[in-house]
């Protein structure tokens, strides 16, 4: 997508900010070509591009602030981007606006072992961490599946979380501290190395709130000790209900696994043919359990988990006999999402959680809507925590199928909304789910946490467009400051 012809006087504005923004952050740290900016078109939600107006890619702290302060003197609007590995939109750019990539901030400041926590900055990679502390027997426990690629920043702005957040917790449970820009450049600290913060739990709120209120610029992270030992357990089902019935009798149980994930009999094959991780075909569903601890914890725990199988029907159980096997069974589930792209040409990825002891049902129901709407849908997910990341498959050479996907998608997150779930677990709403807020949130729900928007952007400059379905002026709002004005509301052009 072509940027549209603009007229004399905003090409001498746009020529004003990007010179502005060469004064602030020298030599290529500002990119005003088309065809270099096209890379950040799109995140990870790649239906939908827009060419940024000038990307800005500072080195440190200082420069944030000073390019934050100049865009909240001249009411420019600016979409802070990590790695861009977001699915939800959450970094996608406006035409109008200034995108502050965050990339070069890529240090590892601090690793503090006896507080038990590192220090590091936003473009640091979520593997990179554990990759800096393992040698001395320490990890960092959340682990998306693009934990590779994508940056502890983009963690802390959508809550992230990973195969193992179901005993070791979401990015919020494994945040001590964050070092923060406001849009009018102030820079604030928030916690710290200690283990909890006095006064009100700010962290906990800048933690998934998907860029809206704040830069980070600086995270503090929890580290824990590498488990003594651990071992995995590949359960293969005759069906996906019968899958999701061991995942809620476990639970039931009061066995907590380290990891508790499911993937259905076309994420299995897809994922077998593409690393050959030992996976069962003649299964409908596959649970990958993971026990960790004390060795002795481990081997009471795994005859238990086998007789839970067993009653839940399971057809086939191995455990893993070491290391390098636990770490093929992990393989195919971390590589689930490329492996179906090997089998469609597109796929639409989705993100809902539902209480544990709904699974079975909205199983079925999903099996149900991919025949309504003709569309294949491979299953994998969280199971332990009811995170559901439906794979849609489709062609978008196809006209409509697109848009047929999305609509079977927004019914999927529906649903998970109907048997008591939320919208979203760890990919936030971005402009994906943004429209769809209203079938969780009421109005008065939608316009209190507009209102906490209001307190740190006032003139709702930073990553406009995303999360709220309408927008109110905060004056309306009731909050101390006024805002004059209609915040805009961006055209999002899909590609």
């Amino acid at each position: 997508m072509k940027m549209p012809e603009l007229d004399a006087d905003v090409l001498a504005r746009r020529r004003e900010i990007v010179q502005a923004l060469r004064r602030i952050v020298p030599g290529e740290g500002v990119i005003d070509s088309e065809d270099e900016m096209r890379v950040f078109e799109s995140d990870g939600l790649t239906a939908y591009r827009t060419v940024p107006m000038v990307v800005v890619l500072p080195e440190n702290t200082g420069q944030i602030s000073r390019v934050l302060r100049y865009c909240h003197e001249h009411k420019i609007k600016v979409v802070p981007r990590g790695a861009g590995t977001s699915l939800s939109g959450g970094a996608l750019p406006l035409g109008d606006g200034v995108l502050l990539g965050l990339a070069k901030l890529n240090r590892i400041l601090e690793i503090d072992h006896d507080n038990r926590c590192a220090r590091v900055q936003p473009g640091v990679t979520n593997l990179g961490i554990t990759q800096a502390v393992a040698h001395d027997g320490w990890y960092y426990a959340p682990d998306p599946s693009s934990q590779i690629a994508c940056t502890i920043g983009g963690n802390v702005a959508e809550n992230s979380g990973g195969v193992h957040c179901l005993k070791y917790g979401l990015t919020t449970n494994n945040l001590l501290g964050v070092e923060m820009v406001l849009m009018d450049g102030e820079v604030v600290r928030l916690g710290g190395k200690h283990l909890d913060a006095d006064g009100y739990d700010l962290l906990g709120v800048i933690t998934g709130s998907e860029g809206l209120l704040g830069v980070v610029t600086e995270v503090t992270v929890r580290l824990l000790r590498t488990p003594e030992a651990t071992r995995a357990m590949l359960l293969g089902f005759p069906s996906v209900e019968a899958g999701g019935d061991c995942v809620a009798r476990i639970i039931a149980a009061g066995i907590v696994p380290a990891g508790l994930e499911m993937m259905d009999r076309p994420a299995i094959h897809a994922a077998e043919d593409f690393v050959q991780a030992g996976y069962p075909r003649d299964v409908e569903s596959l649970l990958i359990v993971e026990v960790d601890g004390p060795p002795a914890e481990i081997d009471a725990l795994i005859p238990r988990l086998q007789e839970i199988a067993r009653e839940a029907g399971a057809v086939t159980m191995r455990v893993s006999e070491d290391d390098d096997e636990r770490a093929r069974f992990w393989a195919g589930r971390k590589a689930a999402f490329p492996a179906v792209g090997r089998i469609s040409p597109d796929y639409y990825c989705m993100d809902g959680t539902i209480p544990r002891g709904r699974l079975p049902e909205v199983l079925t129901r999903t099996t149900e809507l991919s025949a309504q709407f003709g569309l294949r849908v491979a299953n994998v997910f969280h199971a332990g925590d009811g995170n559901l990341h439906p794979l849609i498959l489709y062609d978008a050479n196809n006209p409509g199928e697109l848009e047929k996907a999305e609509e079977f998608g927004a019914e999927i997150l529906k649903l998970c909304v109907e048997v008591g779930g939320v919208l979203t677990g760890e990919h936030g709403v971005g402009v994906e789910k943004r429209d769809l807020m209203e079938v969780q949130f009421g109005e008065d729900d939608l316009k209190q946490q507009q209102r906490l928007k209001c307190a740190f952007d006032p003139e709702g400059l930073l990553n406009p467009g995303k999360m709220f379905p309408r927008l109110h002026r905060c004056a309306e709002l009731g909050r101390m400051h006024i805002h004059h004005g209609q915040m805009p509301f961006p055209d999002i052009p899909r590609f």
